[in-house]
């Protein structure tokens, strides 16, 4: 979209009648979990789901026929339904804020990257569209879980396989659970094998450490934080779908360069780390912030009224489908803007 547009739109939204529901005062909840529900190692080659003490996260040799690219999945989940209640229709929620952490097993083998690579550093040197990672390291990146094989959410637990009878979980595409984006089209996509669809996807958040400089060598103890963008169109719909379920389910991974049978690759603590059990130190946490009340149409953010915090999620989500899409014709456009600032300054 044009400045120019944006400027015509802005300009002729007095002449628009506002056309919403007014929104009802909307009741705040707070999220803080010291431990995670469930996690699980989502490898082809684990044996013990949902037992390990230690989870990893790695991709697949580059240019392999063989793995997702994202081969090692560290999947954690929550379950908010006794903080906040359940059912009152994802567009009712909104999260505010939403922060995951998860502490480092193993001692000084991974370097710390904090910004996201090009699919293009993960292709075989001889690949004409290889360009070489420009900083040390390769990021830990957080995703939302998806399903597939009749599998959900509401039934996908710790301890279900990896995949279905009949599939080979050596090939690509075929884990139960797997990390999910909006993809530029505004569909949700598996992302575990962006670098043979040759495409960077970029995650709800990439793992931070306070204090520690990029390329350094991570330390065992270090807790790394994921700060969810909740601004993120795609974000704050599987938040809200994920909170009215009352499952939060989420898959930490890293494209982290290994050859067969070796390399260095970040390790986890799990629930089940006998550390974890003695101390209480090392598990998965969630904080969570948000509202729940109805809302109108435009409010976007539940916060009670229409304004600037609206615009810039409906921006956002330009030419995708999903919250901002007022017009319900499939894809937010310049018509959902019209109807947004029609209902601007409308309050409850």
């Amino acid at each position: 979209m044009s400045n120019h547009t944006l400027a015509v739109l802005l300009s002729t939204a007095v002449l628009l009648p506002a056309q919403f529901t007014l929104c009802a005062a909307a009741d705040s909840f707070s999220v803080h979990q010291s431990a995670p529900a469930l996690d699980r190692w989502n490898y082809p080659f684990n044996p013990t789901p949902g037992s390990r003490i230690v989870a990893s996260t790695f991709g697949n040799e580059a240019g392999s026929a063989l793995f997702d690219n994202r081969d090692g999945q560290f999947i954690v989940g929550f379950n908010t339904g006794a903080e906040v209640p359940v059912g009152q229709g994802a567009p009712n929620y909104n999260i505010t804020a939403c922060t995951v952490e998860i502490t480092v097993a193993n001692d000084f083998v991974v370097e710390y990257d904090r910004t996201v690579d090009p699919f293009t550093a993960f292709l075989r040197p001889d690949d004409p569209a290889y360009v070489e990672d420009s900083d040390p390291g390769q990021p830990i990146e957080l995703y939302g879980t998806g399903f597939r094989n009749g599998f959900s959410r509401a039934d996908w637990v710790e301890t279900s396989p990896f995949t279905v009878s009949g599939l080979n979980a050596l090939n690509p595409r075929v884990r139960n659970a797997f990390p999910i984006v909006v993809d530029a089209g505004g569909a949700w996509v598996d992302v575990s094998n962006s670098v043979r669809d040759r495409w960077t996807p970029a995650p709800f958040a990439v793992g931070e450490i306070d204090g520690l400089k990029p390329g350094s060598l991570i330390a065992a103890g270090s807790v790394m934080r994921f700060t969810l963008d909740v601004a993120r169109a795609d974000v704050q719909s599987f938040l809200r779908d994920s909170v009215e379920s009352g499952k939060l389910r989420l898959t930490i991974c890293s494209l982290t360069k290994v050859v067969q049978q070796g390399g260095n690759y970040p390790q986890f603590y799990c629930r089940e780390n006998p550390i974890v059990t003695a101390t209480g130190i090392g598990d998965a946490t969630l904080s969570l912030e948000g509202t729940i009340g109805s809302c109108g149409a435009a409010d976007l953010d539940c916060d009670g009224i229409v304004g600037a915090a609206d615009l810039s999620l409906l921006l956002s989500a330009w030419g995708m489908n999903g919250a901002g899409d007022l017009d319900d014709d499939g894809f937010v456009g310049a018509a959902d803007l019209s109807l947004l600032l029609a209902a601007w300054g409308t309050t409850a």
